[in-house]
């Protein structure tokens, strides 16, 4: 699976989503350079539901964070298979906030 630049940028190295076979879990990247004020963040929006498909790119989810709100893009095309945090959840740079299915192998 190759990835765009920007996709490399806020997934860098081993920190990025992992594969599972056919499925990636979707980590939460780091908007803001590490600071304080950016590694924890509230899901202040789901716009899609378990079953879509989605687009290298789309809006996976919105955060916000105590300085602004960002919204995470789809690292690659898929089916979204779960959601693991809810709107309202507070979450921090790394966990995992959803799991997509690939359609490649």
């Amino acid at each position: 699976m190759v990835f765009s630049a920007e996709f490399m940028r806020l997934f860098p190295g081993a920190k990025g989503p992992r594969f599972m076979g056919k499925s990636v879990e979707i980590t939460l990247p780091d908007f803001g350079g590490g600071t304080a004020e950016t590694l924890e963040a509230i899901v202040s929006w789901w716009p899609v539901e378990v079953g879509d498909g989605l687009n290298t790119g789309d809006d996976l989810l919105e955060i916000a964070t105590d300085k602004a709100n960002f919204v995470v893009p789809c690292p690659c095309a898929g089916v979204l298979m779960e959601k693991r945090v809810n709107e309202e959840d507070r979450v921090r740079v790394g966990d995992v906030v959803a799991v997509l299915k690939t359609q490649e192998s």
